[in-house]
């Protein structure tokens, strides 16, 4: 119990780039470098089950399931009875909010994953994904010119929020 709230105080307290060195060290995730962890994920009871690439962002809200939780059901006649999988994550992906990564699930490199998907198959490399469960909606480089048709380059020397909305006004 001791062990768990030293984790938390020191989550609290790490920079988003500095809690996969902490979640590494005390639930054994595999973790590559550049590793961006936004708040809190569910990484499931069997955490160490799931490998992360390099330049890889969680956001808010997802989780990691490494098991089929189901099976109970048949514990009375097959006691002791469990279903793992492992979760592999590649390396420059991008897990949108509230997004749940199923067991046995292998995620390809230069990923995005939407808001809200359930992702509950192998998603191959260079793919957008979304939905329930995640399907593929496009390839990364129709996503990169759809966004460079729509984004703004933010100049850091003037007002963001003025810029921001000047942008938005302009559309």
């Amino acid at each position: 119990m001791k062990e768990k709230i030293i984790m938390y105080l020191k989550l609290i307290i790490a920079s988003p780039h500095k809690r996969s060195s902490i979640y590494k060290k005390y639930l054994g995730i595999s973790f590559g470098k550049n590793v961006r962890i936004l708040h809190y994920p569910r990484w499931g009871s069997e955490p160490f089950l799931i490998e992360i690439g390099d330049n890889v962002t969680i956001t808010r809200g997802v989780s990691f399931v490494n098991h089929d939780g189901g099976v109970a059901l048949f514990r009375k006649e097959y006691p002791g009875l469990n279903v793992y999988g492992k979760i592999i994550i590649g390396n420059n992906v991008f897990i949108g909010i509230n997004s749940i990564i199923m067991p046995g699930v292998k995620i390809g490199n230069n990923v995005v994953i939407g808001a809200g998907s359930i992702v509950n198959r192998n998603i191959p490399d260079n793919v957008v994904v979304a939905g329930v469960p995640a399907k593929t909606i496009k390839s990364i480089d129709e996503y990169k010119e759809t966004t460079l048709k729509k984004s703004l380059q933010v100049d850091p020397s003037q007002n963001r929020i003025d810029q921001i909305l000047k942008h938005l006004k302009d559309e």
